[in-house]
Order: structure tokens, then sequence, then C-alpha cells
């Protein structure tokens, strides 16, 4: 099989989408927050202030911690499908690898929020 074949074929390509929509809803693309994981947030935010007001942050920063975790998982599912395809996989195991790295990033970015190393801009506090 040739390269390109290999590369273009259905398997792989959803894998790479997998890893690409992954990689920028991950941590580890903090330069993207600001255009996917933030209006993910906000909107997730919204959407729960809406019907409950006071639900307004912390909706937001669980909005923010589901859209890490989503994509670590995401990144994680595409990368070991693509390197593990004949082996067994314990999607339980990815999935704590997923939510405790994402917890992790999350309590970092709301802990600097909070001893105001890093500032809330005026237009996303309600």
């Amino acid at each position: 099989m040739s390269f390109l074949t290999q590369i273009f074929n259905g398997k792989t390509a959803k894998n790479t989408l997998l890893i690409g929509v992954g990689y920028m809803l991950s941590p580890l693309s903090w330069w993207n927050d600001l255009f996917f994981n933030l209006p993910i947030a906000y909107a997730f935010g919204y959407a729960m202030g809406w019907v409950f007001p006071e639900a307004f942050l912390p909706a937001t920063i669980a909005g923010y911690w589901l859209s890490n975790v989503l994509g670590i998982v995401m990144m994680q599912s595409g990368a070991l499908d693509m390197a593990m395809a004949d082996q067994p996989r314990s999607w339980r195991r990815e999935l704590w690898i997923g939510l405790g790295s994402s917890t992790l990033y999350t309590l970092v970015v709301v802990g600097l929020v909070y001893w105001h190393i890093l500032e809330i801009p005026d237009a996303l506090v309600p």
C-alpha cells in the first residue's frame, strides 16, 4: 500500500480529524482558547445562566473544563486508534486520563484568575 493510500483511507482520515479537532479543544493549544474553548464555555455558561442566573460563572468554568476533556479524549482516541489498532484498549482508562489532565489544567487556570494573575475581561463578566 502506498503512503498516500494509507494517509487518505477512511480510518486514517477519521483519526487525523479527531486528533486535529481534539488538539484545538485541548489544553495543549492554549493559544486557541480564545477561538474555541472560551466561546464554548461562555455559550454553556450563558445557556445555564438563562435558566439559573447564579450559575453563569460555575457553568462557564464547567463548560471550559468539558471542552478541554472532550479535546483530550478526542486526541487520545484518534492517536491510540492509529498507533494501537490491533491491540485491546481500555476506554475507561483513557477517559480517566482525559478527565485528570483536563481537571488539573482547569484548576491551574481558575487559580490564576482567582489570584488575579490572569484577569477576566469586563465584557465576559455579566
